[in-house]
């Protein structure tokens, strides 16, 4: 099968498509054959030496985690999925999955059938985005109606389905995101936007539930700066780096909670988020998709961090 395979650490240079022996699925695992395959920034971090490296270990491998594709054959044992069964999810992650490649194998509730209302691009776009806020909203910070919920990079792959899972949990939303992205972001579902390039957000914001930070300490200390605009009690998910020995620190300091966070395979979650897609009560917003020998020049648009929503690779016709 082909796939995008990386033998070294480095830029977007080393990726290249290669053919390598096809996945076999073991007991109460699926052989998906992948349709499309989206692509996050721990891609791109991972490719460099960062992200999951520690985990996949040295190269060679296979990234991706996100697929949307079609069951080709099941293990003994699997009972939620058959042959031919239309499916999305995010395998295995933090482990190696493969997803930048015609075929993957993992178990079999660790994918949910696809949005029946979305296209393989579209559902490929999802699972690890969507899971991410899904487990971050309702998981770890278990949000109720008439809370208030700020969401950082609100316009990214994670923002955007953040600030609709929000609004759908019954939140009041506020979202932080350049000017130009405001009004998008209001027909999502947001409350209140600011620019956070012409706006300290702690000097306009107070009284917050929930901190859904997406951008981190590394630029501008937007864990720290979130600190001050969280109620007593209130808590920051700090996403992209985990929580520093100083955050941790603050936050005590002042009265608040803050947790690390990482997404978790999650078949459930995604049948239920597939469901509000279906309703038409959460968009999936695509920028661009790549076909798989283009997967250098899809990571050189992701890491310029300007997209909106998510990128993809189309992966077979």
């Amino acid at each position: 099968m082909r796939a995008v395979v990386q033998d070294s650490f480095g830029g977007p240079e080393v990726l290249r498509v290669e053919s390598v022996p096809r996945p076999e699925p073991l007991p109460t695992e699926v052989l998906v054959r992948v349709h499309a395959a989206g692509i996050n920034p721990v891609d791109w971090k991972t490719r460099g030496g960062t992200g999951m490296a520690g985990v996949l270990g040295a190269p060679p491998f296979v990234l991706g985690w996100d697929v949307s594709g079609v069951v080709e054959a099941v293990g003994f044992g699997v009972t939620t999925l058959r042959v031919g069964d239309e499916v999305y999810g995010m395998p295995w992650f933090p482990r190696a999955a493969g997803g930048y490649g015609e075929y993957v194998t993992a178990p079999a509730r660790q994918f949910a059938r696809k949005p029946a209302a979305a296209s393989h691009e579209q559902a490929a776009a999802v699972p690890l985005a969507a899971l991410t806020a899904w487990q971050a909203l309702v998981d770890t910070a278990d949000v109720r109606a008439g809370q208030r919920v700020l969401v950082h990079a609100a316009a990214g792959g994670v923002g955007h389905f953040a600030v609709q899972l929000a609004k759908h949990l019954g939140a009041h939303v506020i979202a932080t995101a350049s000017s130009a992205r405001h009004e998008w972001l209001r027909e999502l579902g947001a409350d209140e936007a600011v620019d956070y390039r012409e706006v300290r957000f702690e000097d306009v914001l107070r009284d917050i539930d929930v901190v859904i930070d997406l951008v981190g300490d590394a630029h501008d200390k937007t864990s720290l700066r979130s600190l001050e605009v969280l109620r007593p009690g209130g808590l920051l998910v700090a996403i992209p780096a985990g929580v520093s020995p100083e955050l941790a620190e603050a936050a005590a300091e002042r009265g608040v909670r803050v947790t690390p966070f990482l997404v978790e395979p999650d078949g459930p979650a995604l049948a239920r988020i597939a469901e509000l897609i279906d309703a038409g009560q959460v968009v999936v917003e695509v920028a661009a998709v790549f076909p798989l020998e283009q997967a250098a020049q899809a990571h050189i648009q992701g890491e310029g961090g300007r997209t909106r929503g998510k990128l993809v690779l189309r992966v077979a016709e």
